[in-house]
């Protein structure tokens, strides 16, 4: 088969006349900083992606999983990852020293929605940071520092069109705060949690193709 492509979309302008453009709480969902809902989700997230890229452009996204709160917030605008042992290549780390941006997806075992990071990274060794992250009396080599740039929740479609967690026991989660409440907060929108939860049921529902 020949897939040669004739449409190809090239610009902006082009894609905003597909997709069309993002509603005002989509445009206000992101803040700066690590707030009381983010430290939540974060604090009860086992598994997380990193995206980084090299110089040249070339991208590479990592798994990195441990106990839940692996993760540490060492302040509001900094968080802390370990780099525990595997295969060495150190793709996300050698991706750092030559471009410090990268993104991170933060999941939980059935939770629909995900939390996003982006930032500037660096990698440290210093002790009393390796030793916070210790799991099972050993501390990491390394550890991943992250200033945060931009934290926002994704919306749970990717994860209810998957299917990703449907047979998932979802009890002891029921203290994550639902979607609604972290993009009132976040974007400090006029509506109450329970008309945009009420939305977004709705739009989970009916637009989900």
């Amino acid at each position: 088969m020949d897939w040669t492509f004739e449409h190809i979309i090239s610009s902006e302008n082009e894609l905003r006349e597909i997709l069309g453009y993002p509603s005002e709480i989509v445009t206000r969902k992101t803040i700066d900083h690590i707030d009381d809902h983010c430290r939540s989700f974060i604090e009860k997230s086992p598994f997380i992606t990193i995206a980084t890229s090299d110089l040249g452009g070339n991208f590479d996204v990592s798994p990195k999983g441990d106990p839940p709160g692996f993760v540490k917030i060492l302040d509001d605008k900094m968080l802390a990852i370990p780099d525990r042992p595997g295969n060495r290549k150190a793709d996300t780390l050698r991706n750092i020293i030559q471009n410090p941006h990268l993104g991170l997806v933060f999941l939980i075992p059935g939770v629909k929605e995900t939390l996003r990071v982006n930032g500037e990274a660096r990698i440290v060794t210093d002790q009393k940071v390796l030793e916070l992250l210790s799991c099972e009396g050993k501390a990491p080599a390394l550890a991943i520092i992250v200033s945060v740039k931009e934290a926002f929740m994704h919306c749970a479609k990717c994860i209810i069109r998957s299917r990703l967690w449907a047979e998932q026991d979802i009890a002891g989660q029921t203290d994550i705060p639902s979607l609604a409440k972290v993009l009132v907060d976040h974007g400090k929108l006029d509506i109450s949690y329970e008309e945009l939860d009420d939305s977004i049921k709705r739009d989970e529902k009916t637009n989900l193709y």
